[in-house]
């Protein structure tokens, strides 16, 4: 029998500011589930819960407006999951097989977790309390291997205070940087921002580390169990040291000391930021970090802090820096010369810092992008000063001819050429200041605590304006004068693309493949992210291959697996979000094969109850 045809209307799934199209359809059996129940998103609790783990198949729906399936299936990006792994769980391989040869090895992946507490709060992803995967890979030489999957929560303070083991119940009392609690609670009832520890995940000197982006210290992991050891501190808490020549900072001298007794006392925030990202030299076997004073995120002049452990975390180098401009670093790039930071420039809102201390309005508000110059100042301040034979002045950056906001960093190096001129190669993902938009990162609304991902996405004629790859080229002549800086899509590839990553024994030296997760454009809606496929770029053939996940299928930051000695010569790893079926992967792609039909190797089945929301950076370890 013909059912009567009926109406969806997605208006009150959705934040109002989207206008979803009705979703027709005309015939169902009677025994089929009801058409798609609201997706929870941001607001779900548990991957289970009855109104989230219906799988979205076309045996379940015949016809499904685009738009719907599309805002849905991103929604499965974000579902909050409450579960651990008390013990490793084996996954099964659904297709391929995982080769003997692979490597022995962890690898780890750091993100969110959970998105919502049982009182009506809801954070943003990247307030979301740090969730750490690990998929460990157990063989013996010439015989079959295991892939183990564990996930734990980093038992941060903030952590501790907000759950109830005994209960299992949630309670935010932190706002986080990009979010607000419920009712809008005012300062003295909450404390400020949390360290939630979800950003990166460092594996060195035989510890495990996780770091955040907003700035605290590293939380220290058990490499086995993922039990959470405790905070670690690597640097000391104390006022920089002013180098000579960087005069006129009286002003913002005294503006530092009124600001430090409130950040330090009232907010308890480090003297000094440890930003999230880091980098490995394993030419010379070194860990490099970087921090910023606390009271600079406000300030329009920045003191960065350079450092570089031993693989026994004894500091070998230490380098500080003042800029006097308003930036805001995510990530940043290193040479055998230089440290390169690319100036993303912001402003302070007054109006938005009033609000976002009184609990109104997050604090993110406080800031927003400042796009008044045309070009993008990049600085390259010295790594080894006594081994350049220029006497550039650090403090005058170089501009590159184009506005851009920097993402990630793929790689940087550079080299002499027959003259003694300096070469310098950055490949990285930057998007525009008018797409970068800090209140609407991942298309949260705070207001509303839903997700909007159509402000992720633009027309198609964007590519410039959308993340993407790019190289910038600079060079520089035996003053340490700049000649020529170019500023060009990456071998031409001007699909939306972000977490570039290489071969991380090339890090710091001449590369010439980048792996990216990149996007099809296939789908009507949303076409510009999630992303769904990875892409190869071949940097001497200026070539790109690609490998897909599908329809429906998503795939987050690819993460490199060496095999042999050749640079491409290894496996990629990467999360495979299959919101078709509301499953998550583990996949193993053949480096040397992206672009070939047998570039799968391997994909792994993480069991339904332990799915997991979208991740941000992870790292592989071998086995020591």
């Amino acid at each position: 029998m013909q059912a009567n045809p009926f109406r969806f209307t997605a208006k009150s799934i959705f934040p109002s500011l989207i206008n979803i199209p009705t979703v027709h359809r005309q015939h169902r059996s009677p025994s089929l589930p009801p058409l798609l129940k609201p997706p929870r998103a941001i607001s779900a609790s548990n991957p289970n819960d009855a109104e989230s783990s219906t799988p979205i198949t076309m045996s379940t729906l015949e016809v499904v407006d685009d738009s719907v399936a599309a805002f849905r299936d991103y929604q499965f990006l974000f579902v909050s999951q409450r579960s651990e792994t008390n013990e490793p769980v084996t996954l099964q391989v659904v297709e391929g097989a995982v080769p003997p040869e692979f490597p022995s090895g962890t690898y780890y992946l750091t993100g969110p977790g959970l998105f919502r507490d049982d009182h009506g709060s809801t954070m943003h992803p990247l307030d979301g309390h740090g969730y750490l995967r690990a998929f460990t890979f157990h063989g013996v030489s010439g015989k079959e291997v295991n892939v183990m999957f564990m996930a734990k929560y980093v038992k941060t303070e903030a952590q501790l205070e907000e759950h109830d083991p005994v209960t299992g119940t949630w309670r935010f009392t932190h706002r986080g940087a990009f979010s607000v609690l419920k009712g809008g609670q005012k300062v003295g009832k909450t404390k400020f921002i949390k360290n939630v520890a979800n950003t990166c995940v460092l594996s060195w000197g035989g510890r495990l580390m996780c770091l955040w982006e907003g700035g605290g210290e590293p939380y220290e992991i058990e490499k086995e169990t993922l039990e959470t050891v405790g905070k670690v501190k690597l640097m000391e808490d104390c006022d920089p040291v002013v180098e000579s020549g960087s005069d006129g900072r009286g002003v913002w001298d005294v503006a530092a000391r009124l600001l430090k007794p409130i950040l330090y006392g009232v907010f308890k925030k480090p003297a000094k930021r440890l930003l999230a990202h880091y980098k490995l030299d394993t030419h010379k076997d070194r860990l490099l970090m970087m921090s910023c004073n606390a009271e600079d995120i406000l300030l329009p002049h920045n003191t960065f802090t350079f450092y570089e452990f031993d693989s026994n975390f004894k500091e070998v180098g230490k380098k500080e820096f003042i800029i006097p401009d308003h930036l805001l670093i995510h990530d940043w790039a290193f040479t055998t010369s230089y440290y390169i930071l690319f100036a993303n420039r912001v402003k302070l809102n007054v109006s938005g810092a009033m609000t976002s201390v009184c609990g109104i309005t997050p604090a993110v508000t406080a800031l927003s992008v400042n796009p008044t110059k045309d070009t993008s100042p990049i600085y390259l301040l010295p790594r080894f000063p006594n081994d350049l034979n220029c006497s550039r002045d650090w403090r005058v950056p170089i501009e590159a001819p184009s506005r851009f906001w920097l993402q990630h960093v793929g790689n940087a190096y550079d080299y002499l050429d027959e003259n003694g001129n300096s070469e310098i190669q950055i490949h990285a993902s930057v998007c525009s200041y008018e797409w970068f938009t800090l209140q609407k990162l991942f298309g949260y609304d705070w207001r509303s605590g839903k997700l909007d991902p159509s402000i992720m996405n633009l027309g198609r004629n964007h590519c410039k304006t959308l993340p993407h790859l790019v190289q910038v080229s600079i060079n520089l002549d035996v003053h340490g004068i700049c000649q020529r800086c170019d500023v060009e899509p990456l071998n031409e590839w001007n699909k939306s693309s972000d977490f570039p990553v290489i071969n991380p024994a090339f890090s710091g030296c001449k590369n010439n493949y980048v792996y990216a997760p990149s996007t099809s454009g296939s789908r009507s809606e949303l076409p510009n992210f999630p992303f769904d496929m990875v892409a190869k770029l071949n940097l001497s053939t200026k070539s790109v291959d690609t490998w897909s996940a599908g329809s429906r299928r998503f795939v987050g930051e690819p993460t490199f697996v060496a095999k042999g000695s050749e640079e491409d010569d290894g496996y990629i790893l990467v999360v495979e979000y299959a919101a078709v079926v509301q499953r998550c992967y583990l996949v193993i792609l053949d480096s040397k094969k992206i672009g070939a039909a047998d570039a799968l190797v391997a994909r792994l089945e993480v069991p339904k109850d332990l799915n997991f929301p979208f991740g941000f950076h992870g790292c592989w370890a071998n086995n020591e």
